[in-house]
């Protein structure tokens, strides 16, 4: 096959990386990069269920899609990876009465992918060489390929992956989950939870260090819950041991850890591993007890709050982040004030929240109506948000004067001359290049101190120390 192709990624760090695999099985199959989707032989859109709209946000890309067809005279092959093609299936062409969607592949069956756009092709071009009702009749054949099967490994070929990211490799250890949380659409999406073998994870690792990644973040829908199928000796703390002893590699974050799995091991890791960095994300989902065994979370309100304070005395500079939910089925205002007066209590350094939504296949869809009025939950997210934001200014404000260290990834589109980068604690730091340069891209992938000089709620602003 050759063409170029195009991929459009929503979601999560895991969605991410998803699309550079997919990119790199199309490479793999002849195809190279597409700049503009008009130049596209092939278009994936990698989608994600997790959050609400998630399937409107297809079909209005899909309808866009068609409008460019027409205007172009150009049919590309159209496929619908991830959550959404998982959860649904050959269902997605009902709503689109066969057109447009070429290929549906499951989040387990990417491997496929290539093949799958290949069938696709063969029959669009088939079709394409029929005339009059002969045309007319296969146009509305069901040729389209899906492959949603849940029976994939979790195996990957090697330097298949093409990595977006210059500095950062994504590395997957687990697939799946098993936890079945009230709200999480993901066990239906993604599947039960599959473990990495350790010699996978570390050989992917070596490649990418030597292909001049700095970090490393493992990815887990429950990553602290690994231990390797090939070494039972190996649990994620000591997972983390093997990948600080890849040469090459100065920095390892993971996403997400569950606070039930977060234990002394862990915790004894990230303080005493100096490329771990100093940042734990500890979705707690909702400061109300009574919520969290609603949601089946498996950990209650003060749990969280012991685990905190374990984290902080062992790792006094360590920055936490989180999760929120607000508005779930049941949550009463004085629930959502106990999230209020946790997120005061835990003093978070950044937080994703999000109002509650009902997902498909999910407990709380079959179980829990949706109780709490729409305008009820943005006047709650709006009161969280407004909270987090003064905790996270004042937290900022406290690093001015400091000297931080930065991992360079990236320069600025709009300030000419100033490059950005993150902490160890995943704080982002905007200055500009050193030594008065424009271009900053021959910094990128390097480590410089960093004095801070202004802090905003999402954000530093500094320069770098002298003789960096």
């Amino acid at each position: 096959m050759t063409g170029k192709f195009l991929i459009e990624t929503f979601g999560c760090q895991m969605n991410v990386h998803d699309s550079e695999r997919i990119a790199g099985l199309l490479h793999r199959a002849g195809y190279e990069p597409a700049d503009d989707e008009r130049d596209a032989d092939v278009i994936v859109i990698n989608t994600c269920s997790v959050r609400e709209h998630a399937e409107e946000k297809l079909y209005t890309r899909l309808g866009e899609l068609r409008v460019l067809g027409e205007e172009t005279g150009r049919r590309p092959i159209v496929a619908v990876a991830g959550c959404v093609a998982q959860q649904e299936g050959a269902a997605l062409l009902r709503r689109t009465n066969g057109q447009l969607i070429d290929v549906v592949v499951g989040t387990q069956r990417l491997k496929m992918l290539p093949m799958l756009v290949e069938k696709a092709a063969s029959a669009l071009s088939a079709s394409a060489s029929l005339a009059g009702a002969e045309r007319r009749r296969a146009a509305h054949a069901p040729f389209p390929e899906v492959d949603t099967s849940p029976l994939d490994d979790v195996s990957f070929p090697l330097g298949v992956v093409r990595r977006g990211d210059r500095v950062r490799a994504y590395v997957t250890i687990i697939e799946g989950c098993n936890d079945h949380c009230a709200f999480c659409v993901v066990p239906y999406t993604r599947g039960h939870e599959r473990m990495r073998p350790r010699a996978d994870i570390l050989a992917e690792v070596r490649e990418a260090a030597e292909a001049g990644r700095r970090e490393i973040q493992l990815l887990g829908q429950i990553v602290n819950h690994y231990q390797a199928p090939d070494d039972p000796a190996c649990d994620f703390a000591a997972l983390l041991v093997a990948v600080h002893e890849v040469a090459g590699v100065e920095r390892i974050r993971f996403a997400s850890p569950h606070p039930r799995h977060t234990g002394p091991a862990l915790i004894e890791a990230v303080r005493d591993l100096p490329k771990v960095c100093k940042h734990m994300h500890l979705p707690v989902q909702s400061g109300s007890t009574r919520v969290l065994q609603a949601m089946r979370r498996r950990h209650s309100r003060e749990e969280y709050l012991d685990l905190v304070g374990r984290i902080r005395a062992a790792i006094p500079d360590v920055a936490i982040s989180t999760d929120m939910i607000v508005g779930f089925p049941g949550e009463t205002a004085a629930d959502f004030d106990q999230t209020l007066s946790l997120v005061e209590a835990v003093q978070y350094e950044s937080m994703f929240s999000f109002k509650y939504s009902v997902r498909p296949n999910t407990l709380a869809s079959r179980r829990m109506p949706d109780g709490v009025s729409e305008g009820e939950k943005t006047a709650r997210i709006v009161a969280l948000q407004a909270v987090q934001r003064e905790i996270q200014t004042r937290l900022h404000e406290r690093a001015v004067g400091a000297t931080v260290d930065v991992l360079i990834d990236g320069v600025s589109r709009r300030r000419e001359g100033e490059i950005s980068g993150r902490t160890s604690g995943n704080t982002i730091v905007n200055f500009p290049v050193p030594g008065g340069e424009t271009d900053g891209e021959r910094w990128v992938g390097r480590t410089v101190p960093v004095v801070i000089r202004r802090a905003g709620p999402n954000s530093l602003w500094g320069e770098t120390a002298s003789g960096a």
